[in-house]
């Protein structure tokens, strides 16, 4: 039906004031966000840091974390709604609105949830105090699973409000999953056996272990493998797999070592003098620290030279204080035996000619 002057000229009329108000709400919505975004929100920020609790100054890092695109889209949600009874197009402008809309919020609930989950990370990490060098590992391994399960649960929702299938989805997940379990069985694996040295800890971070014949200091310990600082200094990449299935020394758990060496004499020396050395040996370690001596006998004659076994504890698992140890006794050995004039003993063969 054909509309004359007068009607033509009403719904003109009526078309754009409602177009002035949508724009007008627009941009008072725009000023209001503006105004919350650079005044309001920096006054609470400030007010936070006054505070003894630091909860609020998260709360409000998380809003800052907003940005200006998701505040203009939502102004012009909301003043699209003054034209939503005029035509099909502003209807189908509002639900590609929603759309953004969900898709982008939920993206910023996404990154709320890990500044809680971090925040969450590090208030564990603070109450265990000493034991930070050994739960640090763990805790950053569930923070990422933890991460990982929030970007699942939100895909289904999102998925789910934009009309998908969410129970087919969910029942196709599932019978991909046990494939995927299936494929995956040594990933699996390792998962489980990262859980295993997390909780029965047969070594942690710091700690020098050997594996077969690698050794070196384990640097980090993640979900799928382990890594270790070599001697060499290369790094050594193991799977968590391999290394509860297998045996390892770790020397970071030992409170003392025992340490058992010898060294010789020559066959020109006094009776006398070997009577001597058990002694000058007790007098030589027991001036150093940090250690404790447990015997020194004449051991037995050998093919160029008479020799002597020592043993004793170094009361330390460090490798390098036991070398100290060690060198400094060969040292004071060497020193008073030459001052009593005894001659430390080197593979030799004597000759006999009859005329």
């Amino acid at each position: 039906m054909d509309l004359d002057y007068s009607q033509l000229t009403d719904l003109t009329a009526k078309v754009g004031g409602d177009m002035l108000i949508t724009v007008a709400v627009f941009l008072i919505t725009v000023v209001l966000f503006r105004v919350f975004k650079y005044f309001i929100l920096q006054r609470l920020q400030r007010l936070a840091k006054k505070t003894g609790s630091d909860v609020d100054d998260l709360l409000v890092e998380m809003i800052r974390q907003i940005r200006w695109p998701f505040y203009v889209l939502l102004a012009l949600y909301i003043s699209l709604y003054f034209l939503k009874s005029e035509s099909d197009y502003p209807v189908f402008a509002l639900q590609a609105l929603e759309y953004a809309l969900l898709i982008i919020a939920a993206y910023y609930i996404i990154k709320a949830v890990q500044m809680s989950i971090d925040y969450g990370t590090r208030k564990v990490v603070l109450m265990k105090g000493d034991d930070l060098e050994e739960d640090v590992s763990l805790i950053k391994n569930i923070s990422s699973v933890l991460k990982a399960v929030v970007w699942g649960v939100v895909i289904i929702i999102i998925l789910d409000n934009l009309g998908y299938d969410i129970n087919a989805l969910i029942a196709g997940l599932g019978i991909g999953g046990i494939a995927l379990a299936l494929a995956a069985q040594n990933i699996a694996e390792d998962l489980f056996s990262s859980l295993s040295i997390h909780f029965d800890k047969p070594f942690v971070i710091g700690d020098f272990i050997i594996l077969g014949s690698d050794m070196g200091t384990v640097k980090n310990i993640g979900i799928k493998s382990t890594r270790i600082q070599t001697l060499h200094g290369e790094e050594l990449v193991v799977s968590n797999r391999e290394l509860t299935s297998t045996r390892i020394h770790n020397y970071k758990k030992m409170e003392k070592r025992r340490v058992v060496f010898g060294f010789g004499v020559t066959y020109e020396t006094p009776t006398d003098k070997l009577k001597r050395i058990p002694s000058i040996v007790k007098e030589v370690i027991e001036s150093i620290d940090d250690i404790k001596l447990d015997r020194v006998h004449f051991k037995e004659f050998a093919d160029f030279s008479l020799n002597f076994e020592v043993v004793y504890y170094v009361l330390s698992g460090d490798y390098n204080l036991y070398m100290d140890c060690q060198q400094a006794i060969n040292l004071g050995i060497k020193n008073r035996l030459e001052g009593e004039g005894v001659d430390m003993a080197y593979p030799t063969q004597t000759i006999y000619l009859n005329k």
